[in-house]
Order: C-alpha cells, then structure tokens, then sequence
C-alpha cells in the first residue's frame, strides 16, 4: 500500500515510514473491528478460562460471544470489590487473571470515599505504548514540521503506596512515567520534550513544577506545542509562572538553580542544561510583569502550533481560560483512556473541542455497550451492543472485558456514537455517570455532596439555624478551580443572627474533610483544587430559582431543586443574592492510603 493512501488528510501523505505502518494499522484494525472483536475476547476467555472468576459461570472452555454474553453477568466495581480485595491483600492464586496482577492503577473514581484498585498485566503496558505511538503519526498529518522543535508537557508522578500484599496502588501515568517504556524510549524527532524525565519523576509537585516551566523558558523558541494531561494541568503551569516568575528570570539571569529545589537528581540534570541568559530574563519578566496576561502562551512561546490537553467532559469548563491565555490555539485531544483501559485515538485532533470524537481501537480490549435508555427490568436485563453494532446519535454507557482480568465491567462513561471510521465506531465523550463536581481528577457525585452538607449544617445546630435549600458548581474562573456551594439558611434563634462567620468557615472544612480521597488528594498534595467556598444567599433565592425553571417552562410538579448549576443565568441570580461568602480555613486530612 502506497503510504500516501492510508488514510485522507488535508495535508497529504504520511510524515516518514514509520507513521505510514502506524497509520496502515489503524486502517487494518478500523476495518476488520468485528473479527478483532472476536478475536480479542476469545484470547481474553482462553488464557483466563481456569481463573477462579470465570470457572463460576461454567463456560466450558466456550470463547464465543454468545456463550458469553447469556452466562457473565455485567458489572460494577463494587461486585469485583471482594476479589479485589483478596488480591490486594495478597493473595496471588488465578483469581481474576491467569497472569500474575503486577500492579493496581488507582482510578479517580472513588468506592466508599477511597479511590478504586484496578488490576492490571505487565504485558498492559505494552498496549498502552501501542495506542501512544499511534498518536503523533496522525497529528503529522495535520500539522507538519513537529520534528523540527520540542514539545512542552508538563507531566507528574502522584503518591504511590502498597497493599497490605505488597503490590504497589498508583495512578495509570505514573505507572507509566515510572516504566521502562517511558524512561529508556528511543529516540524519536517527533516526541522530544523539554523537561527531562527527572523533574517529570521528581515526587515533589513544587520542585518538579519549577523545573519544568524553567527547561520550557530556556527552550522558548524551540517549543511548538504546550501540552499537559487535563486542561486544568496547563492553567495551573501558567498560574504557577504568574507566582514565580521573579524567582524564574533570576535563575535564568545567573544560570544557578533556585535553592528551594532541593532534589538531587534534579540538580545533576539542570548544572548540563544551565547557563547565564540575561537576555532572556530580561524578556520574560518584561512580558510577566504586564498586567494584561492575554496571549501570554504565544508571547512566551511563539512557535506555539496547538494545546495538547483534553477539553471534553468536565474540562470543557476551562476552554474559555485556555483560549484567553493562549490567543485562541487550536486546542488538540489526542486520546480516550482510563485507569481501567486505554480505548482509543481521536483521528481528527485539530477539530473544535466540540467536535472531538475518539475512535475505538478493537484491539485494546472487548468492547460493549449498554443503551442508557435501555429500560431494562429486573426479569429482562438489558441487552448490550457490540461495537460495530451501535447506532449514530445513540448514547450508550461503556462496557469493557480486558486481558487484565475485568469481565463486562461498567466503566461509567456515558458515550455518544457520531460516526465510523471504516467499521469502528466514533465516540463523543459525553459525561461520567453520576458526576456533579469535577475540578481536575475528582469526580464528586450527589451522594457524596449531601453527605457533605449534612455533616457540615451539624456545626449550625447551636445556632438554632439549619441548611433549607443547596446548590453548587464548580468555579474554574480561579486557578486553582474550587468547589462553590450556595445555602439558604433558616436562623431560628431570637436575634435572627446567622452563625458567626467564623462557624461558617468551619462549614466550609468540614465538607471538604466529608469529600473523597481524591478530592482531598487534589487539595493537599497536587494543589490542583482551591478551598471549598459557601456562599450563604438571601431568604427566599431558591423560590425564585423555581419561578425561574417555571417560567422557561419547567413543571411545578415535577420541579426539583439542581445540586449543581452551570447555565448562567441562573448563577448570576443566585451570585446577586449572596449576602456572605466563606471559604475553607485550611486544608482537610490527606495522608496516602493504607490499603487494608
């Protein structure tokens, strides 16, 4: 196959050989997604057939998919929860796997207030790197000329701890940044980054932050894409150079590293890569020291061609400060993946954020789909899709059975199909099911919220006072985004006095303290969640929010109070009512979980 017939591109052929085989891949598992699929899940049930899990559904050796869909129930992590457990625990007999559970990736889901444990092969890794090396041939197609610079990504390892077993519990990524695939990867013109793999594994958010926003000033002009995971991970890099950028520019200026970085290896790297640049110090704090910060990412970085972040789901919200800092640059999702598998690539990654759609990689793992308007009863369960079989503009929440030992699980995203590649369906993220709040990795759903509220309106009981009406949403104007939450008081008490302000603010820790470890994580460690604010409203607000619904044509009998709220309307009617806002006095408990 010519290498300019792989796949159309308004930009003509394939950058080198080696994208034109990666793309003639992608082309080759698009096309034949169906037999893929059956292949995938017939390898998956005959290496893990003498498992504990599956020996319980009587399979009999059978690989088919109609064996398997009438005898493996579909399910959610908390039925896998006692399984889990006994592997964590350390028990290492084939309980949902064959092959030995080398590690668990540490979802930002949450169980019961702690993050979830997923299981995972050694060999995942090498599917994880597969789908990496796919996505730079296709952004080759769109934009030309990437191997003539660098890109600049702020990347970082979270906390990691062991299971009482001894199996290490961390994150997808930096089980990934930690690996071999990542540290010794070969050389390639198209992946090279300005921040060298010590400031990436330094543990310490500061000093690894500080270091990677220097080697990117040092590089200005070398730098043809700003990247991080999340689009909230780029706004804190900027916000992080707002606060910085004094102590930056005389680093620069000398050519000796700020003594608050303190890490060795750090150290070591940075004396080959400094000098003195008082030119360029110069340059940066004349542009950091204006007040207008528009733009700032293409003054500083001129060569800029795109943002590599995700914009999709939740961090949609950040798409406004992103195109305010960046002067509007193209705004590139590359890929779709999970702690539980990595899915698939988005073919056209300079597209609007509104238009990203990921196409699934039936190589990856078993893919089914659940219709979420499936309708299904307890003596009729519901009937799950397969992936060639979904429908355009149909909503379906993912199901996946992995080599790693997870068997039609419910991962919990809600997917809109908006076409096909060949015969493999493409996707819009539409939302996490149950999500309310979500700043950066934390995902808070309404349980979770009133929980909250109820434990923090038990400091209001002296007060003869009580929460009447709530809402909230998530503040992404800050950097950091923070939690905002808007009660309507009733004070009972002679004076008609509201609790001190003091008490209020106690409110505001006491629900982030009622938060998951996630959201705690993201406030303590990762500084990537500002301080929980409660905004106490006028009497009578939340009647008006009804009248409101009402008269947009909302059913009085059906009206329910929303416990998040994004529409602007109605949050510029509630923010005209505040009478007092509180926020957070310091952080909430966080330690690395001690896995039981």
């Amino acid at each position: 196959m010519a290498v300019d017939s792989v796949m159309s591109s308004p930009l003509g052929p394939p950058a080198c050989e080696k994208d034109a085989k990666a793309l003639q891949f992608i082309e080759e598992m698009t096309r034949n997604a169906d037999l893929v699929q059956e292949r995938v899940l017939a390898e998956i049930l005959t290496r893990n057939a003498q498992t504990e899990y599956l020996r319980r559904f009587n399979l009999d050796g059978a690989t088919d998919r109609e064996t398997f869909k009438s005898k493996v129930p579909m399910v959610s992590y908390e039925d896998l929860q006692p399984e889990i457990q006994r592997i964590a625990n350390g028990d290492r007999s084939p309980i949902l796997s064959a092959h030995p559970i080398s590690e668990f990736l540490t979802s930002s889901g949450t169980s019961a207030g702690e993050r979830k444990l997923m299981p995972t092969i050694q060999e995942e890794l090498d599917r994880r790197q597969l789908l990496y090396s796919l996505l730079m041939p296709v952004m080759n197609l769109y934009v030309p000329g990437l191997d003539k610079g660098k890109g600049l990504y702020f990347l970082f390892v979270k906390s990691e701890t062991k299971t009482p077993g001894g199996l290490l519990a961390r994150p997808v990524l930096t089980s990934y940044y930690k690996s071999d695939h990542f540290k010794t990867r070969p050389y390639d013109p198209y992946m090279v980054y300005t921040s060298p793999n010590e400031a990436i594994l330094c543990p310490d958010s500061y000093q690894s932050m500080y270091t990677q926003m220097l080697c990117g000033l040092y590089e200005r002009e070398q730098v043809l894409r700003l990247g991080a995971v999340f689009a909230s991970g780029l706004l804190r890099a900027i916000r992080f150079l707002q606060l910085n950028w004094k102590q930056l520019t005389q680093d620069i200026r000398s050519g000796t590293l700020n003594p608050n970085v303190t890490d060795a290896a750090i150290w070591s790297c940075m004396d080959r890569i400094m000098r003195p640049n008082p030119k360029l110090a110069d340059f940066v704090a004349r542009e950091c020291s204006k007040d207008n910060w528009e733009g700032i990412i293409t003054r500083i970085w001129p060569n800029t061609k795109y943002l590599d972040v995700i914009v999709t789901g939740a961090m949609a919200q950040y798409i406004p400060t992103l195109d305010f800092y960046s002067g509007g640059l193209p705004l590139a999702c590359t890929m779709y993946a999970s702690s539980e598998c990595y899915f698939g690539l988005n073919l056209n990654p300079m597209c609007k954020p509104s238009e990203v759609s990921y196409t699934i990689m039936p190589n990856m793992a078993y893919f089914e789909f659940l219709p979420v308007d499936s309708g299904s009863t307890r003596n009729s369960p519901p009937r799950l899709v397969d992936l060639v079989d979904v429908e355009v503009g149909k909503e379906y929440e993912l199901v996946i059975t992995t080599y790693a030992g997870l068997y039609r699980y419910r991962v919990g995203d809600i997917l809109r199909v908006t076409g096909f590649h060949n015969s493999a369906p493409q996707f819009h993220f539409v939302r996490r099911k149950n999500v309310l709040l979500s700043i950066d990795s934390d995902k808070t759903d309404e349980s979770e919220l009133q929980k909250a509220v109820e434990n923090a309106s038990k400091l209001l009981n002296n007060y003869n006072t009580s929460v009447v009406e709530y809402t909230s949403y998530a503040d992404t104007k800050t950097i950091p985004g923070h939690y905002v939450i808007y009660w309507e008081l009733m004070v009972k008490n002679e004076s008609g006095n509201p609790p001190p302000s003091q008490v209020l603010d106690r409110c505001c820790l006491t629900m982030e303290e009622s938060l998951n470890s996630v959201y705690r994580q993201g406030r303590v460690a990762d500084n990537s969640i500002g301080p929980l604010e409660i905004r106490v409203v006028k009497n009578g607000t939340f009647e008006e929010l009804m009248d409101y619904a009402i008269s947009r044509g909302a059913s009085i009998n059906q009206y329910k109070v929303p416990r998040c709220v994004n529409f602007t309307p109605i949050m510029e009617l509630l923010d005209s009512r505040v009478v007092s806002a509180h926020f957070s006095p310091s952080l909430p408990h966080w330690t690395p979980e001690r896995r039981r």
